[in-house]
């Protein structure tokens, strides 16, 4: 990506044929256009925001759960928040829809932008389509029905997430989980962080 230059690392200019009384240059000049699926980008209007990218790479640098896992996690040229957005629209929803998905939704991709892309309303145009479809894992859409469930009922969501945090503190050491079930693909290749009572922490912050 670039680092910050006006014109970023991936500009270059092209003068065409040469003409009369140039000294050098081509005799011809051939342009070839690979459209790649961009041409029905351009007529949806939840996706054509996603052409104004600059390739600066400020989502990337600010995203949290790319910092986490990598670029090469996912799976394609295109990484990042931009490429979870873009990456379904160019191969297919099917092969894909796991990207949408690694977000956390916390919006600094969008905040950093310079062109202003929603990339979190891309995301979870993909995230609707994906759950209409019916992709993924049942134990996954089952789980997410059961998150929906329980964020409709504030104080058992509260009180499931107690219990949750509290047991996977019991079993961390140092600090981290090295091994977890439920999570074995994250946990295959690098420990999990414990989580922290955050919510403790602010009620007894001073006022």
């Amino acid at each position: 990506s670039a680092t910050g230059q006006e014109i970023t690392a991936y500009t270059s200019f092209s003068l065409g044929p040469r003409r009369a009384g140039d000294a050098v240059g081509p005799e011809a000049f051939h342009v070839v256009l690979i459209d790649n699926g961009r041409t029905a980008m351009l007529a949806d209007a939840a996706l054509r925001p996603l052409l104004g990218c600059i390739r600066c790479g400020a989502c990337i640098n600010h995203c949290p759960v790319y910092g986490a896992v990598g670029g090469h996690a996912y799976g394609w040229v295109y990484p990042g928040p931009l490429g979870a957005a873009l990456d379904p629209a160019l191969l297919g929803l099917g092969e894909a829809h796991p990207l949408p998905a690694a977000s956390t939704l916390c919006g600094a991709c969008a905040e950093v932008c310079p062109v202003k892309i929603p990339l979190p309303d891309i995301l979870r145009h993909w995230r609707e389509k994906s759950h209409g479809a019916r992709l993924g894992p049942a134990a996954e859409r089952r789980g997410v029905r059961l998150w929906g469930w329980l964020a409709r009922h504030p104080r058992l969501y509260h009180a499931a997430l107690r219990l949750l945090a509290g047991g996977l503190r019991m079993i961390a050491r140092d600090g981290t989980i090295g091994r977890l079930p439920l999570l074995s693909g994250w946990t295959r290749r690098r420990d999990l962080p414990a989580p922290e009572r955050q919510r403790e922490r602010v009620r007894e912050r001073p006022q």
